[in-house]
């Protein structure tokens, strides 16, 4: 692509001044900037910035949730030359230290207090941030850290600027190139230290205009900006494919306020990762399980209506003239107000990924009209490799390439891809670099899979995760730990897995209830409960569990690759995995490593064939504070099956 952010801004602004570019809501009300007020702020904040010291290639850290002011300082920055660097807003301040010091950060933008304190909190670890500026200025009258100042106090010395500069802003502009870095994000150091990501403005808006081709994007689109800005995925959604197609995006008033918010835009263009539609679908089954008789008996005929033709109708495959009419009945009885009561009744192109997705779940929001399908790709990749076309959603594939993009698969079973929205490099870290780009330009994807008969690309597991099964009667047979975990986490009462078995001779796992669901289920059953942990351990609940696990392994005996990966015993978990404990990281995957030398005696005892194991474990509050939670854990052994291909 022949452009840079900062230039489609000026072009949106020049070609549709009036037309609203972001909404806001504050105080419960809906603000519009146009593009033209976006471009306003854009240059002040540049001419602030310029002022303060930003200098060309230098990196900036912008830490806080959605907001148009936040993107406003990422394109001032990029306007300059400079690069800015979100971070996860819910990060605590000790992770905040590694990319700051990395990347030689001297400025940062935070939105509100709490990401001031946490900015200051790490000064002394990283002495050169010389300015930091905050966006909503409560709680911070009284504060006299030096260089801490408003956005407001830096916009009104960049309109001076440009009133005595007028031709600055545009001429920084024009210095850059489509080649030059425009942004890094840094990712989630599953394995160690963070990496940062280093891409470049052809490199983001290639990737964000072929994403926008294949789905037929246009300036009238609607998108919910929910996602944190710095996980690259809203980033292309609200930022890198905002500024390519000119479509409106609308910010939350808080994370609380997300489904209200939801509801009253209607996004016509939706992305979110699996665990929140699995949320939205374990909130509509909750209520519908306490429902009138009337109701329950409503929702259940013609949900078996739509499970049985609604997939077909959203793909145009043809259906008989009397399911049309029962499939238009319940879509005024059931379908449209449950689309309408979700906020998808606007919903054109829905998106998921970052895990798998489980098949009923995929199948129950296309059965009810709902657009929903599957990407693939990463931080190093600008997100866009592979997409399901409208006609061929699959929850057991990832999609096909998208133009632009090459893949084939290594003898190791790793999937290798060739794209123009391939990252530039690691920051400071060539020899990274080098271990996943080669000479010929392919990308290491370090994702085992393989290309089906119709194209379509099936991700197993990490390369590095796929392990086999030492001894006993599975000896040698193919584990794949995040496949099987994946199954698992398909049933709506169970939140989070952490499964084991590489070089083991049996597979074990570590499990999370869904707190909110298997609440629900244990209150209408009258079972009494203290807590997350006191339920944790209701042998009930163990029993629920089991038959969960009962399911996955029958479903594991009829695959012929993965059938040694049945689950032979299991415990759940006393508390909830954390990222602010370690536990996940902050896109929410498990850190299976370290989870296994943390919990070190639980995977003992369930290898060791214990009934049960006392643990007590430190705990991190939101506060800062820290505590402990102790339990004794029940471990409990499931039935496996024979093979299919075995048995025959």
């Amino acid at each position: 692509m022949q452009t840079t952010f900062p230039r489609l801004l000026l072009e949106h602004a020049s070609q549709r001044p009036a037309d609203a570019a972001m909404r806001e809501k504050e105080y419960g009300i809906w603000q519009s900037h146009t593009w033209s007020a976006m471009a306003l702020l854009v240059e002040h904040i540049a001419c602030g910035l310029h002022q303060a010291g930003l200098a060309r290639g230098e990196h900036i850290v912008v830490v806080g949730a959605n907001r148009p002011r936040l993107y406003a300082t990422m394109l001032a920055a990029q306007a300059l030359g400079a690069i800015p660097i979100p971070l996860y807003q819910d990060a605590v301040a000790a992770e905040c230290v590694f990319p700051i010091n990395n990347a030689e950060v001297r400025m940062a933008f935070a939105e509100d207090q709490e990401q001031v304190d946490k900015l200051l909190e790490v000064r002394a670890q990283c002495p050169q941030i010389g300015a930091i500026f905050y966006d909503d200025p409560r709680g911070l009258r009284n504060y006299s850290e030096p260089g801490l100042s408003s956005l407001d106090s830096l916009l009104a010395k960049g309109h001076a600027f440009s009133l005595a500069n007028p031709g600055f802003f545009k001429g920084e502009i024009q210095v850059a190139e489509p080649d030059d870095v425009a942004a890094m994000f840094f990712t989630s150091g599953t394995t160690g230290s963070p990496k940062g990501v280093v891409h470049t403005h052809r490199t983001l808006l290639d990737r964000a205009h072929a994403g926008a081709q294949f789905d037929k994007l246009t300036a009238h689109e609607e998108v919910l900006a929910y996602l944190p800005p710095a996980w690259i995925g809203q980033n292309i959604f609200s930022y890198a494919q905002w500024l390519a197609c000119g479509y409106v995006v609308n910010c939350p008033e808080s994370a609380a306020t997300v489904m209200i918010d939801l509801k009253e835009i209607g996004p016509t263009y939706y992305f979110a990762p699996p665990r929140v539609f699995e949320g939205l679908l374990t909130t509509v089954m909750i209520r519908m399980e306490d429902a009138g008789a009337i109701k329950r008996w409503m929702f259940k005929a013609c949900m078996d209506v739509a499970r049985r033709v609604g997939p077909d109708l959203m793909d145009g495959k043809p259906v008989g003239a009397l399911d049309k009419m029962k499939y238009a009945l319940g879509n005024v009885l059931v379908y449209g107000p449950l689309r309408n009561t979700l906020g998808f009744s606007r919903v054109r192109v829905a998106y998921t990924a970052g895990e798998a997705i489980g098949p009923d779940l995929f199948s129950f929001y296309r059965s009810i009209g709902i657009n929903i399908k599957q990407l693939y790709g990463s931080t190093e990749t600008a997100v866009f490799v592979c997409l399901q076309p409208d006609d061929q959603a699959r929850s057991d594939t990832v999609g096909i390439p998208i133009s632009g993009v090459e893949i084939k698969v290594a003898e190791n079973g790793e999937i290798l891809v060739r794209s123009a929205g391939l990252l530039k490099a690691y920051y400071k870290n060539p020899e990274a670099t080098a271990e996943v780009l080669t000479a010929d330009g392919w990308y290491h994807t370090s994702d085992a899979g393989f290309l089906d008969a119709q194209g379509h690309l099936k991700i197993i597991d990490r390369v590095k995760d796929v392990g086999r099964i030492q001894g006993g009667a599975n000896d040698g047979a193919m584990f794949a730990p995040k496949y099987v975990e994946n199954k698992l986490k398909f049933f709506p009462h169970i939140k989070e897995v952490v499964a084991y078995g590489d070089q083991r001779e049996k597979v074990c796992v570590m499990i999370n209830i869904d707190f909110d669901a298997v609440g629900n289920w244990a209150e209408r059953r009258n079972l009494p409960y203290a807590g997350y942990t006191d339920l944790a351990q209701k042998p009930e609940v163990y029993q629920l569990i089991r038959e969960c696990v009962e399911k996955v392994n029958a479903d594991l005996s009829a695959d012929t690759l993965l059938a040694g990966s049945q689950i032979s015993r299991f415990l759940v978990l006393h508390k909830e995995l954390d990222a602010d404990d370690g536990e996940l990281t902050r896109t929410n995957k498990v850190r299976r490593g370290f989870i296994a030398e943390k919990y070190d005696v639980l995977v003992e005892a369930l290898y060791g064939g214990r009934p049960e194991q006392f643990i007590e474990t430190q705990v991190k509050f939101e506060d800062g504070r820290t505590g402990s939670v102790s339990a004794t854990l029940k471990i409990m052994d499931t039935q496996t099956f024979t093979p299919v291909k075995a048995a025959a």
